[in-house]
């Protein structure tokens, strides 16, 4: 393994390895990295040794840090383009087809319409109770009492369904229908 390296040079490294990897290990603490990056220095350093080799700590000391910089900085980038892209992800995912959309104003037009067919009463009982309010809120709001609350609910809800199973023409809703039809979104 040691063929053709210079004994002087295998003796530099087993003088200076030990300080190279603390100095790496202070600024890094991959252990996998350091040993990486410290033999990489000693590469380097058997490539392109300095000029004065009298001066070879200084130069080791100055080399393993640029190249612990370097690679923090690598590292930080290659965070950073995955947070990017990651983020891109989630963005993308989170906007929505333009079939969706049109389905969903599609779906929104049927409801409001079979919410205009049924009675106000029945309208914002149904609709206090999507927007969370307690059967007691309810009951003060439509000046009913409480116990009547659950019965006109369900009596509500039985209503909306009947209505939006017919499902005869909303206002919109054969417009939507072309809409959706002209866009392709019926095609599988």
């Amino acid at each position: 393994m040691t063929d053709g390296i210079p004994a002087d040079f295998q003796e530099l490294f087993r003088c200076h390895y030990p300080r190279v990897v603390r100095t790496l290990r202070f600024l890094i603490s991959a252990p996998d990295v350091v040993e990486d990056l410290a033999q990489e220095v000693f590469v380097r350093l058997y490539r392109h040794p300095p000029d004065d080799m009298s001066k070879v700590g200084p130069w080791l000391h100055r080399a393993c840090t640029r190249m612990a910089y370097d690679y923090l900085r690598a590292t930080r980038r290659r965070k950073r383009a995955l947070e990017q892209m990651e983020h891109a992800e989630r963005t993308e995912e989170q906007t929505p087809s333009s079939e969706h959309v049109v389905l969903q104003d599609w779906e929104r037009a049927r409801v409001q319409g079979v919410l205009r067919q049924m009675s106000e009463r029945d309208r914002k009982a149904l609709w206090l109770r999507h927007s969370g309010y307690s059967y007691q809120e309810i009951a003060d709001y439509l000046q009913v009492p409480k116990e009547q609350v659950g019965t006109l609910l369900i009596r509500a809800a039985a209503r909306f369904k009947k209505l939006y199973q017919e499902g005869g023409s909303v206002h919109g809703e054969e417009s939507s229908v072309r809409s959706i039809r002209s866009s392709g979104a019926d095609r599988p």
